[in-house]
């Protein structure tokens, strides 16, 4: 696959995804971005808003296995991972392998689990691989985790730990439709004639994209500026007053990658092959909005990560990164 069949056949899946997703261009990309990049997304929104609709659609799109798991306070991590059972017959043990172990992973509400079980899926998302017992088992390519976690429920939930948050390559935060586009869901799904997907791409081509993504160039002075908006995240390092005065910890190394990696894959979308600082831009709030932790102060004052990061950008001088 050449850089410009990239750009065909990530809008193909994603006009195939929209087929029978209404109004979330903007997440079906992001989505789609992240996969390319070998990341993931985490997805915050109220129930009843086609999240597991998006990732089976992605699934089928690509022709690609697909498991559900429904995070629950007694779910456990071998539940996720699968288990060794010991065979009496044979006397061995056999790996019963958990809904992990496929290509595509829908984590519903997965902050109603406990934090043991959060962190099974720790190594998988990093790693690649599961680990039960003393057996280290590879997961099948190309892997991609869609989390979903409910924002208006605190009732019987566990805030993610830092960790897990960062191996989420995008977060992001779904609007409520619009009453055009709820009169329009309503027509898609209360008739008769539900679309039924087809693949129109195949794992082997989300693997040949992901090789072509990390080939685009991005000139040192992008680089740079990127650099320098993840630095501008720390409230020990930063010229931002605001970040100062709200922020706790500001965005990891993972940050950086993720804006470099999604940029790259931008400017392929949009007909380029090389990055440019307003793809860094683009993809600034979705990669860093998880990365940045908030004083207590930031919520009793109303102020948002999405606020800071924009702040920051406007912030940051793009002629001094050019040097």
């Amino acid at each position: 696959m050449d850089k410009s069949g990239l750009a065909t056949r990530i809008g193909a899946v994603a006009a195939n995804v929209e087929r029978v997703i209404f109004g979330k261009h903007h997440e079906v990309e992001l989505a789609l971005v992240a996969l390319v990049c070998r990341g993931h997304i985490l997805v915050e929104d109220v129930p009843g808003t086609g999240k597991t609709v998006l990732a089976k659609a992605i699934a089928r799109s690509l022709g690609c296995s697909f498991k559900r798991i429904q995070f629950t306070p007694d779910l456990l991590p071998s539940d996720v991972t699968g288990v060794s059972i010991f065979n009496q017959r044979t006397s061995q043990f056999e790996f019963r392998p958990g809904p992990v172990m496929t290509q595509i992973v829908l984590a519903d509400e997965i902050n109603r689990a406990t934090p043991k079980t959060q962190s099974a899926l720790l190594e998988a998302m990093q790693e690649r691989t599961v680990t039960v017992g003393t057996e280290t088992r590879a997961l099948p390519t190309p892997f991609f985790v869609l989390a979903t976690q409910n924002p208006i429920e605190l009732e019987g939930t566990y805030p993610l730990p830092e960790a897990q948050l960062d191996r989420f390559f995008f977060k992001a935060l779904v609007k409520f439709p619009s009453e055009e586009e709820l009169l329009e869901i309503a027509r898609r799904t209360t008739g008769n004639a539900l679309p039924q997907l087809k693949p129109v791409a195949d794992a082997n081509a989300i693997l040949a994209a992901q090789q072509v993504a990390r080939e685009v160039p991005i000139a040192e002075h992008v680089l740079v500026y990127a650099g320098k908006l993840i630095a501008a995240t720390h409230p020990d390092r930063t010229g931002v007053d605001n970040v100062k005065r709200y922020v706790r910890f500001g965005a990891s190394p993972r940050g950086l990658q993720t804006l470099v990696l999604a940029g790259k894959v931008r400017a392929l979308l949009d007909g380029r092959y090389n990055v440019a600082f307003d793809d860094v831009v683009a993809v600034a709030r979705p990669a860093l909005r998880h990365r940045i932790f908030l004083q207590f102060e930031a919520e009793a004052d109303e102020v948002t990560s999405d606020q800071l990061i924009d702040e920051i950008v406007e912030k940051t001088d793009k002629a001094k990164a050019a040097g």
